[in-house]
This record gives C-alpha cells, sequence and structure tokens, in this order.
C-alpha cells in the first residue's frame, strides 16, 4: 500500500506541472474556441442583412454567407491550435498545397464560379430579361454560381457557362424601359414616296402605343436594285415592341394595297436587242 502511495505521489509530482502549464493554455484555448465560434456567428448573420441593404441577389447570399463563415472558422481552428502548442506553419502550408492542387484540376470551373459571382455582383442582366450572347438568346430563367440558365422563345433550355458569358458581349433587351421599334418596307420606282410615307405615319399616330414624343418618322434608307427603301421608325414601351412590329407591319402592307402601293420583289428587265448587221453566211449567194 504504501509503494501504491508513492508511486501516485510520484506520478503527481511529475504530471502536476505539466497539467497546470498546459491545462490553463486548454483552457483559455476551449474559451477561444467557443467565443471564436460565436463571433463568427454574428459576421456571418452580419454578411447576410449587409447584402440584404445593398439589394445583392439573394443567390449570392448564402453562398457568400459560407463562404464567409468556413474560412473564418479554419482561421479560428488555426489560432487555436497554435494557442496549445501545435505547430500551424506546416498546417497552413499544407492547406495552401492542397488549395493550389484543387485549382489546378478546377481551372474551368473557377473561371465559371468567378464569372458568376461577377454577373451576380454587377448585374448585367437579371431573371426575367431577354439577352443576347455567346451567338445565342433567350430569357433569363436563373443566373446559378456556374452556369446561367436561359429559355428560348420556343421554350427550349440553354444553359451557359458564367465564364464565357462574363468574358463577352452582352446584348441586354430588356433593361431599357423603352425600344425604337424600325419596320423596313421598300416600294416600286413607280410609286409615290411621298403617299406611302403619309400612310406609314398615319398607321404610327394612330396607335397609342407609339410614343409622340419622340414623334415617329418615315426616312428614305436607300434605292435598292428593284425598290424603293422606307423605314418607319418610333418608339414605345418594351414590353409593346413586339407587338407594334408585327401588327403595323401587317396594317402596312393592307394600307398599300388599298392605295396602289405595290411591294416589289426582286426581278430583272431583260432587253433583247436585235442584231441589225446580217450573217456573213446570209450575204454568200446560194448556188
Amino acid at each position: 500500500m504504501d509503494e501504491v502511495m508513492v508511486q501516485l505521489e510520484g506520478l503527481s509530482e511529475a504530471w502536476l506541472p505539466l497539467v497546470l502549464q498546459y491545462g490553463s493554455q486548454v483552457l483559455l484555448a476551449l474559451v477561444t474556441f467557443a467565443i471564436g465560434w460565436w463571433v463568427v456567428g454574428r459576421i456571418t448573420s452580419g454578411v447576410h442583412v449587409l447584402l440584404e441593404k445593398r439589394n445583392v441577389d439573394r443567390t449570392l447570399h448564402s453562398f457568400i454567407g459560407t463562404l464567409v463563415g468556413v474560412g473564418l472558422k479554419i482561421l479560428l481552428v488555426i489560432s487555436v491550435a497554435g494557442m496549445i502548442g501545435i505547430e500551424t506553419t506546416s498546417f497552413i502550408a499544407l492547406i495552401g498545397a492542397a488549395g493550389l492542387a484543387v485549382g489546378l484540376a478546377l481551372q474551368g470551373s473557377l473561371a465559371n464560379f468567378a464569372g458568376g459571382m461577377l454577373i451576380l455582383i454587377l448585374r448585367p442582366f437579371k431573371a426575367g430579361e431577354y439577352i443576347e450572347a455567346q451567338g445565342i438568346g433567350g430569357t433569363v430563367d436563373s443566373i446559378q454560381i456556374f452556369f446561367t440558365i436561359l429559355k428560348t422563345p420556343d421554350n427550349k433550355t440553354i444553359v451557359v457557362p458564367n465564364g464565357s458569358l462574363s468574358n463577352g458581349n452582352i446584348i441586354n433587351y430588356s433593361r431599357q424601359p423603352t425600344r425604337r421599334v424600325d419596320i423596313n418596307i421598300g416600294i416600286d420606282y413607280g410609286d409615290d414616296v411621298r403617299q406611302a410615307r403619309r400612310i406609314l405615319l398615319g398607321l404610327a399616330e394612330a396607335d397609342e402605343r407609339v410614343f409622340t414624343d419622340p414623334a415617329p418618322v418615315v426616312w428614305l434608307t436607300g434605292l435598292g436594285e428593284s425598290s424603293v427603301d422606307l423605314s418607319l421608325r418610333m418608339w414605345t414601351k418594351t414590353d409593346d415592341f413586339w407587338g407594334v412590329f408585327w401588327e403595323l407591319q401587317e396594317l402596312a402592307k393592307e394600307e398599300f394595297d388599298k392605295a396602289g402601293i405595290s411591294i416589289p420583289f426582286p426581278q430583272r428587265t431583260l432587253h433583247m436587242v436585235a442584231d441589225p448587221a446580217p450573217r456573213e453566211a446570209e450575204k454568200q449567194p446560194q448556188t
């Protein structure tokens, strides 16, 4: 029994300094970890509130919040590990090497990710707008982190990588509240240009969807091979663009028919000229 007590006293004398030395560090590290975890949660919530006030797309809210939270938690773990005496230099180097390897393996995905971030932050277009980019056009259905989903007028779904989308030209047909409608019509050279202009302007002025300021105009835009080309240009709301374009084009054809103004199709006129000189063979006397 005495021997056991002696051994316990020896162990206590050996371990007590270690407990006193490292116990306070472990306790401080645990307290730091708990407080730091709470602070990270508060910062993440603050990021969500800030994004909401800045009217950032909601698709980006959860992603940025998660990214900020994960990054801060990794820094917290590294800091706590350093407090209890764990060497963090090699740990940080390992994380850096792993990040480099992942980055090299996912170059295309990272480019799409960066493009998605730029699109969501800069907002060159948003859901519901009609755009044209990369040789395709469609209504934006959703903007995701890596891809943008478009719906074509005939209800096809197009998935466009954000990397190429953010680095190319984008035509947004829906961003402006008004658009100019151009209706180009050719008339015959023998028709009255002034009468055709009056008809086109009358159609535009009679349509309530067409703005009076700026007023509609008709220009003679060219003298083609078989037609005199006129262009009716008028302004309307973006939502009324296609209705005005299709309906006034049909009305113009009907009114031109009533007025006897023809819309020519490409044609060529051939003039046959007889050769006045007789052939040499015909001049020779017959035997």
